[in-house]
Order: C-alpha cells, then sequence, then structure tokens
C-alpha cells in the first residue's frame, strides 16, 4: 500500500511538472517515429461480435497516421485474437509486452480479460489504459495504480443503482428479476441492484438467474424468471447473443415487464435486430454516448462517425454500438497521448490519464467530458436513460449523475 501511495504522489508530480516537457523523453515502445500500442480483442469466441471495436480502433490510428500521426509519430497498433478467453488474454499481453515491446496494453476487452492481466501488467508497471469494462474495482488507484478503465457508460453499480430508482420512480412496488452473467461483471451489477434497492431487497427481487458466457441459451432461466411474473426484468450480459435470447423469449412467452438491457448491449445491430424490432420495443439502457441516427441532421460529429465508417469499414454495420465505441476509444487515446507531449515514459503517460480535465469527445452526450483524478479513475460517472423505440436508439431522460 505504502508503495502504491509512493506512486501516485510520483504520478501528481508529474503531471502538475511543467519542465518534464523540456526534452524528450520515452518509454519502452516509443521513438521519435513511432508509440507501439498492444491491444487484444476477441476476434473468435463467444464475443467475437464485439470484435468491431478493434477494427475501429485500427482504423481510426490509420487515419490519424496518414495526417502525420501524433506529434510526429505513427501509432503502431498491435492487436492480437484472445476468444474473450482470460488465458488466451495473459498469454497474448505477455507477448505483447516482453515480445513486441509495446509502450502499454490499451482496450482490452471486458472485465474477465482484464482482470487475468491486470497484476500482471501492474507488477511490471505497464500503463493498462482505457481497459472496456464497467466494473469499479478499476477504480483502485491505491492497488492498481497502472489500471484505468474507459467504459459505455457509469460502473455496474452505478448502473444498477441508476436503473432501479429509474423503475421506482415509474413502480415504488415494484417487483425485479435480474438474469447475470455468471462472472465478476455480472456479480458486481447484481450487488448494485441490491444495495440500490437496500433493506427491500429481499421482499423486491423476485428472483436472480445466472448464467454462463459460453452457455448455447439463456431461454431456460428466462421461463423461469418470466414464471415469477415481476414486474421489471433487469439483463446483464457482455455478449450480444444472451442480451438477445432474452429479449426475444420473453417476448415469445408474453412476459411484458419494464425492461433494463445492461449498457453494453445497448446495439440494434447486434441485439435489439437478431431479437426482433418488435420484440426490443421499449427496453431502457443506460449510456453516455448518442445513439447512432443514421441521418444527423444538426450533428456534425456523427456526420463525420458515419463518413469515417463509409470509407474505413464500408463493409461494417455502421449501426453497431461497438463501432462507435471503437471510435471513441481511439479518440480519447490520441488525445491522451497528445496531452502527454514528448514525455512518453509509462509514468507520464499513466499520470497523464490519471489527470484529465474536462476533456470532450465527439460521440459523447451534451454534459459528459472526460474527467479523472490520481484519486479516482472514472472517466466516465454520469449518463442518459436510451429507449428503443422499435427502429433506433432514443433518448428518454434528462443527464442522470451516478454516484
Amino acid at each position: 500500500m505504502k508503495a502504491a501511495l509512493v506512486l501516485a504522489a510520483a504520478l501528481a508530480a508529474a503531471c502538475l511538472s511543467t519542465p518534464v516537457f523540456a526534452q524528450k523523453s520515452y518509454g519502452p515502445g516509443v521513438s521519435d517515429t513511432e508509440i507501439k500500442i498492444g491491444n487484444t480483442m476477441p476476434y473468435s469466441g463467444p464475443a467475437s461480435p464485439l470484435s468491431i471495436t478493434g477494427r475501429v480502433i485500427a482504423a481510426y490510428f490509420d487515419e490519424v497516421n496518414e495526417k502525420g500521426g501524433v506529434g510526429g509519430r505513427k501509432l503502431n497498433l498491435i492487436s492480437l485474437d484472445d476468444a474473450f478467453s482470460p488465458p488466451k488474454t495473459m498469454e497474448a499481453a505477455r507477448r505483447l509486452v516482453e515480445g513486441d515491446g509495446v509502450a502499454f496494453i490499451f482496450a482490452t476487452m471486458g472485465t474477465a480479460p482484464s482482470s487475468a492481466i491486470a497484476k500482471y501488467l501492474n507488477s511490471n508497471k505497464v500503463p493498462q489504459l482505457f481497459l472496456i469494462s464497467s466494473a469499479s474495482k478499476w477504480n483502485d488507484p491505491a492497488n492498481m495504480p497502472w489500471s484505468m478503465a474507459l467504459p459505455w457508460a457509469p460502473n455496474y453499480t452505478s448502473e444498477a443503482a441508476i436503473d432501479v430508482a429509474y423503475a421506482r420512480a415509474k413502480n415504488p412496488n415494484a417487483r425485479f428479476a435480474v438474469l447475470y452473467q455468471n462472472d465478476d461483471a455480472g456479480k458486481e451489477y447484481l450487488r448494485g441492484v441490491k444495495e440500490a434497492l437496500g433493506t427491500d431487497a429481499d421482499k423486491a427481487i423476485a428472483m436472480a438467474s445466472s448464467f454462463e458466457v459460453a452457455d448455447p441459451t439463456v431461454d431456460s432461466q428466462v421461463l423461469t424468471l418470466a414464471n415469477t411474473k415481476a414486474d421489471v426484468f433487469m439483463i446483464y450480459s457482455v455478449t450480444p447473443r444472451a442480451c438477445a435470447q432474452a429479449i426475444r423469449k420473453a417476448h415469445e412467452v408474453g412476459w411484458q415487464p419494464t425492461r433494463f438491457l445492461a449498457s453494453g448491449c445497448a446495439n440494434k445491430a447486434t441485439v435489439m435486430a437478431p431479437a426482433g424490432l418488435d420484440a426490443g420495443k421499449g427496453v431502457l439502457s443506460l449510456g453516455a454516448l448518442k445513439p447512432f441516427v443514421e441521418m444527423p441532421k444538426d450533428d456534425p460529429a456523427m456526420a463525420a462517425y458515419i463518413d469515417f465508417m463509409r470509407k474505413r469499414l464500408p463493409n461494417a454495420d455502421i449501426n453497431n454500438v461497438a463501432g462507435l465505441y471503437g471510435y471513441t476509444v481511439a479518440e480519447a487515446l490520441v488525445v491522451l497521448l497528445k496531452q502527454c507531449k514528448d514525455n512518453l515514459t509509462r509514468e507520464n503517460i499513466m499520470a497523464q490519464a490519471s489527470n484529465l480535465k474536462n476533456v470532450p469527445l465527439s460521440l459523447l452526450m451534451p454534459g459528459i467530458t472526460l474527467n479523472t483524478t490520481p484519486q479516482d479513475f472514472r472517466p466516465i460517472k454520469d449518463g442518459y436513460m436510451l429507449q428503443f423505440d422499435g427502429n433506433d436508439w432514443i433518448v428518454a431522460s434528462e443527464l442522470l449523475r451516478g454516484t
């Protein structure tokens, strides 16, 4: 603990000190001409629909490089397939750090894969930047000073609390049914639901049922939950398949509760369309990113994203929110690297990541900016409630503040 606090103080001092930029200072993976960036993505396996995030990140960096890179340095992304399997993530991370000599690991997909490599990266003082998970565990600068997430929405406990509060505002006596993925992320979401319900949890939760990522279907769990006739159905998963199946099966059996979908599944292309657009009508989800609009009239940022996708990834489904997120997280990294200027040591990269001040990104919704401190590693704390109208996700609330 003492060593971690010393490191945190050093990082804060590095960020506040201006002379560090007087001359070039490089760490591993950085030179006058390039910055090596390591990444893992589920290009195969049950979470493979999310791999478009990695392809969009690569395309975004290609565009940045064509314009001269960052400070004249090209962004060299080395992205490996981990199939959403933690042992494979560990193998890939070692190869990236020890073999390829990357400066840092960036945007690893998912809580379990990111958790598998966190201890290794922190022990070796390698930044684990903007990993893709909403787990609250990543806000732990004292014990994991080299790990920071950039989630789709506020962390799972905050998301669950906002969902519960939104449901109870409509129906104070609502009974809840929860379907959750049987891993750390899913258990954290369930814990957030229970904490939000407080002393009413035992009475208010009609049933909670878990499933494994590799399960071919969640139909049996949904049927059991539907038999409770709960007023609210809360669905947590990172895999689009499970989210789509849960929505479709509940619709097929005529169960019509208020439905909340995990923020990572608020995706028309990979979830709502497979579930059936009519089946998904009315589903709610918390988000910080702008809902995709195919023909934006007054949003040049969304128009720029659409142009980018059509030019760079013409065969990708432009309505896949995982692509929109990839664009956003890549944009965030470029902002961070520019903030580092010519001091691209691992220590200063992490110091700058922990000192983001009201950073706007083109596809974040109004009122949401990135903010971190050496004591608080949560870049996004707030969100909006979105609702699927049978064709698109639309904004259904004012800005909702997380805790």
